[in-house]
């Protein structure tokens, strides 16, 4: 699944939102027959256990809060999803190795559509399926009759999670180094200094 709004954050991997909800058990099915003509809302909230599975999964030290809301539109033969999650994430700051929490509120715009009759078999004359380029805005494949919400929520949510995080105000320090001082050659230096190590 590919991301087709919010700031650039660079290339990510795309995993399909089945391979997060293999990991997170968070799934929130909405059947096609749920969507009516006028669309349809949803707000969901992540308990617990999926909280812990996700903080578990990206590496984070907790995930105290995480929600989605999403607005469902269906035409004839594709369904539009759009939306936002939202979450407090707690993270370490890579350069002062403090706890930080992090908010994250990603916006999400997403269109699946059933797969192109003979798409699976689609091949090259090397018998190689051809890539989707990064810029490619064909839709998501519908596969069955639902779209499952919080499998959705979590992929965009751990795809937004910065891996270097850091606390405002936090820089490198470079080592202090003494006045005068050639610290690359220190060592040489206090071998010469010893008895027995000068030249004669």
């Amino acid at each position: 699944m590919s991301k087709k709004s919010g700031p650039a954050r660079g290339p990510h991997p795309a995993p399909a939102a089945a391979g997060i909800a293999e990991v997170v058990p968070w799934s929130v099915p909405v059947t096609l027959d749920q969507i009516t003509d006028s669309g349809l809302h949803r707000d969901i909230e992540a308990p617990e256990s999926v909280r812990l599975a996700i903080a578990k999964l990206a590496g984070l030290r907790d995930v105290p809060e995480l929600t989605a809301a999403f607005d469902l539109a269906k035409t004839a033969s594709k369904v539009h999803v759009s939306g936002r999650v939202h979450g407090r994430i707690g993270q370490t700051c890579v350069v002062s190795l403090e706890p930080m929490e992090t908010v994250i509120d990603e916006p999400i715009d997403l269109t699946f559509a059933p797969p192109a009759a003979g798409a699976a078999a689609m091949t090259d004359v090397h018998g190689v399926e051809p890539r989707r380029s990064a810029d490619d805005d064909a839709p998501e494949p519908l596969v069955g009759n639902s779209i499952d919400l919080g499998a959705i929520a979590s992929e965009f949510l751990v795809l937004a999670i910065d891996p270097y995080p850091r606390k405002e105000g936090a820089e490198f320090a470079p080592p202090e180094v003494e006045k005068g001082g050639n610290y690359p050659f220190a060592a040489l230096a206090a071998l010469k200094k010893e008895p027995g190590k000068s030249k004669n």
